[in-house]
């Protein structure tokens, strides 16, 4: 079984085999279901399905099952023909329409499998909240549809005859409509009605997310010359019906999205659907407004992300399951939308680190993406300015297509990066002389300025001048950060929060004082130097309420912002065509990260921020401060080199046998008990190193986050140059003895955070 979440042993489980007490007979069917319970079980529980069920049972629907002394709530994942002899009946079932089809069941199987997830669990990760039978379900809203009767002539009352005039002109009109439309028409609706001139019926109403936002104009263009050559090959491999993928590498501004814009309005002529992931759920609303521009009268457009409300999600899947959306649009967890007919999955940002789930279900959608598209003959386009290396690497193998753009879709130069040195700068100054003056005349010509620091809050931490003490974290091993506005300390981690010392604790010194620069201070520092400015700051802490990061980058886009300051979110996928200044802070900061992944994270943080420089009319400037101006990461960023630093960084990773010349398992141990979590892992270490293989075992060591929410946190890593000898090895741990009481394992494949 799977180790994951708390250790269960086989005799513990409870059996879908003994018969309980007055439950439906099964002797008039010989029909069973694979049901997927919310239980921690790697396989799905086998269940008879009574006479009177047998209509109604079919993949995809909720069903009650006993489980124990209990009921649960389950997921039908097959039906087919045997011996129920012995097997529980189903109790009820809670659907009239599926949820999903066999296709999609088949695929989240084998997500759970390679994960080494519950099936159960993974359902529900799968299935937006409110689906997910947890006693929340949402209900489904419905509302007044008209539509005109057979009889031909007009009624008498001037606002009867506009109403019947309208609707028969549309064919139906929803009462929504209709009040948009006519001033307080319920009481000649009602006339209408009894007169025979329109029918009424109940029909499914949608929330609709971005109702009240208004869609943009298209802005459609004349594909480039390599936007030409990359549809045209895209067109062929769409047309063939069959699985392949292709790499779209661009440079910031070189017009990818148009190409997905294309190739989507060429999958919906051929009857096909087509689904877009996005790294950013903050990204969703204005990639929305391109697609709805572009497709207002010819597709439907459902979205999906853990942004939304649980009636707007449950709306959308249930949509996107009935065929009514042909595209959909969502982050990360968008990759399970039960699409009926999906013709391409485009992965926007590729290389982005937040599409892999960090807890429970640890996921990648890009992968699950390849993964659903072997199996129905889909088309997968991966877009990157930065690709990630595996990618690249197989691109330029000949596994994918690839399909290079090489310039700014408009024309537009490059922006010129220029590294100041931070060495020989006043520690004390945030700001060094020429990102000052730079910002002065940005803002003399009438420009905007971007500025990257990516760290929240006031200060990283606070510390007394005296005796040095710093507060920090009791649940995690790691300082607490301040943030003067609401006079706190916070972690970041787990949320803990305490109020600033007046004194130190350890000393009683008065002297305590912030240390660094977050976004906060930064903010307040900009508006000390440029008083006139219009500064706005963009980053968790500003956005988390709902609609509050789509109004910063409307005041962006209508030239409200002077200087916008914020953490990484700012660097992805905008469109700011006033911003022609960027400065980026603190660049060394994740180089010092203790991950391989280190410099990767930092070329592609600064490559992708610099291109936010220069997108329109005036060639942008990008100044980054780093103290170490000589490594080849910013090298590579400052000239745009992804090449140069691709190949320097696979000279490192190839000897190791790091990705993308191997691949990894991190088995995480953690619970409250340090001396419980330590035996854990030394029994598993014991366990896997007597396997002989071609697996190297690295461990067990403290995580680098050792403390983490209460619980202490131990790791080994498996490292091994195929997937084959790795996922054989984690069978051993399916015979292991049951974990110590209150320690958990969290199997990590493929890791991308090694924290």
């Amino acid at each position: 079984m799977v180790l994951l979440g708390a250790s269960i042993q086989r005799n513990d489980l409870p059996s879908a085999t003994k018969e309980p007490k007055d439950l439906p007979s099964v002797a008039d069917t010989t029909l069973i279901a694979e049901i997927a319970v919310a239980a921690p079980l790697d396989t799905p529980l086998t269940y008879a399905i009574p006479a009177e069920l047998a209509d109604s049972m079919q993949v995809g629907v909720r069903v009650r099952v006993p489980l124990g002394r209990r009921t649960a709530t389950g997921y039908v994942l097959a039906v087919r023909n045997g011996d129920h002899s012995g097997l529980k009946p189903v109790q009820s079932v809670l659907d009239t329409e599926p949820l999903f089809g066999a296709p999609w069941a088949e695929f989240v199987r084998r997500a759970a499998a390679y994960y080494r997830h519950p099936i159960g669990a993974t359902l529900r990760s799968a299935l937006p909240a409110g689906l997910a039978g947890t006693g929340n379900d949402v209900t489904t809203l419905t509302e007044h549809v008209y539509r005109p009767t057979e009889r031909s002539d007009l009624p008498r009352g001037s606002k009867q005859q506009a109403l019947l005039t309208a609707i028969r002109a549309q064919g139906d009109m929803n009462m929504t409509e209709l009040r948009a439309a006519f001033a307080a028409p319920h009481a000649a609706l009602q006339a209408l009605t009894s007169a025979g001139y329109l029918t009424v019926e109940d029909a499914p109403r949608r929330r609709d997310p971005f109702r009240d936002i208004p869609v943009p104009a298209d802005r459609r263009v004349v594909p480039s010359a390599d936007q030409a050559a990359a549809l045209a090959t895209l067109a062929e491999r769409l047309a063939t019906g069959q699985f392949g993928c292709a790499l779209l590498h661009g440079v910031t501004g070189s017009g990818k999205t148009e190409v997905y814009l294309q190739l989507i309005e060429a999958t919906i002529a051929a009857g096909r659907q087509a689904l877009v992931l996005v790294p950013e759920i903050a990204l969703t609303p204005q990639l929305v407004g391109r697609f709805r521009a572009r497709f207002a009268n010819s597709a439907n457009i459902a979205v999906l992300h853990s942004g939304l409300s649980e009636g707007e999600r449950y709306d959308a899947w249930r949509s996107i399951c009935a065929g009514s959306a042909q595209i959909v649009i969502g982050a990360r967890s968008a990759v399970f939308a039960p699409l009926r007919n999906p013709g391409v999955i485009v992965v926007d940002e590729e290389h982005e680190t937040s599409y892999k789930q960090s807890e429970g279900f640890r996921y990648h959608a890009r992968d699950l993406a390849l993964l659903r598209a072997q199996h129905s003959g889909t088309l997968v386009l991966l877009g990157s300015a930065t690709p990630s290396p595996g990618v690249y690497r197989r691109a330029r193998a000949g596994d994918f297509t690839y399909l290079p753009l090489t310039g700014r879709a408009g024309g537009q130069p490059l922006p010129q990066v220029t590294l100041v040195d931070m060495r020989e700068a006043d520690r004390n100054d945030f700001l060094s002389p020429p990102l000052t003056e730079a910002i002065a005349a940005t803002l003399g010509r009438g420009e905007q300025t971007l500025l990257l620091l990516n760290r929240r809050g006031y200060s990283p931490y606070v510390i007394c001048a005296a005796c040095g003490h710093s507060p920090r974290c009791p649940n995690c091993a790691i300082t607490l950060t301040l943030h003067r506005g609401q006079n706190h300390l916070r972690c970041h981690y787990c949320d803990f929060e305490q109020r600033p010392p007046e004194a130190c604790p350890v000393c009683n010194s008065e002297e305590v004082m912030p240390e660094g620069i977050g976004t906060e201070r930064l903010a307040l520092e900009l508006v000390e130097r440029f008083p006139q400015a219009r500064i706005a700051r963009m980053d968790r802490d500003t956005t988390g309420r709902k609609g509050a990061h789509q109004r910063l980058v409307d005041d962006v886009l209508s030239g409200r912002v002077d200087i916008l300051v914020g953490t990484q979110m700012v660097a992805k996928g905008h469109d700011f065509p006033r911003v022609t200044l960027v400065g980026v802070l603190n660049a060394d900061s994740t180089l010092n990260f203790p991950d391989f992944r280190s410099a990767e994270r930092t070329f592609c943080l600064l490559a992708q921020v610099a291109g936010r420089a220069g997108r329109g009319e005036r060639k942008g400037e990008v100044l980054v401060q780093t103290y170490s101006p000589e490594h080849y990461a910013l090298q590579a960023a400052a000239t745009h080199d992804y090449a140069g630093f691709y190949a320097q960084e696979m000279g490192f990773r190839e000897p190791l046998g790091y990705p993308p010349f191997g691949h990894l398992v991190n088995l995480v141990f953690a619970g409250n008990d340090p001396v419980r979590v330590q035996r854990a892992a030394d029994n598993a270490i014991t366990l896997l190193q007597h396997e002989p293989g071609s697996v190297e075992v690295l461990g067990p060591a403290p995580c680098p986050l050792a403390l983490l929410r209460g619980k202490t946190r131990c790791q080994i890593l498996l490292k091994a140059p195929t997937r084959l000898p790795l996922h054989r090895l984690l069978q051993r741990l399916d015979k292991a003895p049951a974990l110590p009481g209150g320690v958990r394992l969290s199997v990590d494949v493929d890791p991308i955070d090694m924290l």
